[in-house]
C-alpha cells in the first residue's frame, strides 16, 4: 500500500509512519510532505498514492487548499486536533477524520475502512463515492455549545432561526446551539421535503410543526419546542407552504 503523509510536524510524521508500518507490513511511505506548496508540487509530478494521511493545519495554509488546486482521485484520511473541520473534509475525498492524538486502535480502524473501500476507488466509481460523502455531509451539522463543537444529526433538528445576526439551531429536546452558517446557506443544503423556509427568520423541520392556522391571509405556524414569538408565513409564500405540508383545505 503506497502512502503519503502530509504533516508539518516532524515528530508527528515519524510517529504516524511508525504506527502505519507496524500495523500493516505492506505500507510503503512514498513521501512525507510539510506544506501545501510542497504537496501540490509532489502531486503534480508523481503517481497517485493509495491513500494520503493529511494534517489539516499546515505551515503555510489549510491542507484543503491542496485539493482545491489539484484534482485528487485517491482516498484521504484527515488528521487534526480540531473537530470543526469535519463537514468540510467530506468535500475532499475524505474516508476518515482522526482527531489527535491518534491512537493505534483508531489508525487500525481507519486502515480497515480503507481496505473495504479500495475496490470502489476507481476512476469509474470515484464520483459516486464522493457524492455519497457529500450526501453524508447534509445529514449532520457541526454546531457550537459554549466552547464545545458537537455533531448534530439532521433528524434531531427541530428548526433554525436567526437572532441579532447569529444563527441558532434548536434540537427536538429543546437544546439550543450556534451554527456557523446563514439561513440562505442552510436553505440550499437542506432537503426541501423535510425543511421549509417559513420566513426571513425561521427554517423549520416538518416534524417540528405542531399545528398551523390561517391568519388574515398569512399562515401562523406553531413549532415544537415552543417559540414564544408569533411566527407567520407571508401571504405570498402561503400557497407554497400549503403544498409543501400537503394541505388539502
Amino acid at each position: 500500500m503506497k502512502v503519503i503523509i502530509i504533516e508539518d510536524e516532524l515528530l508527528a510524521q515519524a510517529k504516524l509512519e511508525a504506527m502505519l508500518t507496524s500495523i500493516d507490513a505492506s505500507v510503503t511511505i512514498e513521501a512525507k510532505i510539510g506544506s501545501v506548496k510542497e504537496a501540490v508540487k509532489w502531486l503534480q509530478t508523481n503517481r497517485n498514492p493509495d491513500v494520503a494521511f493529511v494534517d489539516i493545519q499546515l505551515s503555510d495554509d489549510h491542507s484543503f487548499e491542496i485539493f482545491r488546486k489539484i484534482q485528487v482521485t485517491f482516498p484521504v484520511v484527515f488528521t487534526t486536533a480540531y473537530d470543526q473541520f469535519l463537514l468540510e473534509s467530506f468535500e475532499f475525498n475524505s474516508i476518515d477524520y482522526l482527531l489527535k492524538p491518534i491512537s493505534e486502535e483508531k489508525l487500525r480502524r481507519s486502515l480497515s475502512k480503507l481496505k473495504s473501500l479500495q475496490t470502489h476507488f476507481t476512476s469509474i466509481n470515484v464520483d459516486n463515492i464522493l457524492q455519497q460523502r457529500k450526501d453524508e455531509k447534509e445529514r449532520r451539522f457541526i454546531v457550537k455549545k459554549g466552547t464545545e463543537f458537537i455533531t448534530l444529526k439532521i433528524e434531531d433538528i427541530a428548526y433554525f432561526f436567526t437572532e441579532h445576526r447569529i444563527v441558532f439551531v434548536k434540537d427536538i429536546t429543546g437544546k439550543q446551539y450556534i451554527i456557523d452558517k446563514n439561513l440562505s446557506e442552510l436553505e440550499s443544503s437542506l432537503d426541501h421535503q423535510s425543511f421549509f423556509r417559513i420566513n426571513r427568520k425561521y427554517i423549520a423541520n416538518l416534524s417540528s410543526i405542531e399545528k398551523y392556522k390561517s391568519n388574515n391571509g398569512k399562515i401562523r405556524v406553531f413549532l415544537k419546542p415552543e417559540v414564544k414569538e408569533e411566527i407567520n408565513v407571508s401571504k405570498e409564500t402561503a400557497p407554497e407552504f400549503r403544498r409543501w405540508i400537503g394541505a388539502t383545505d
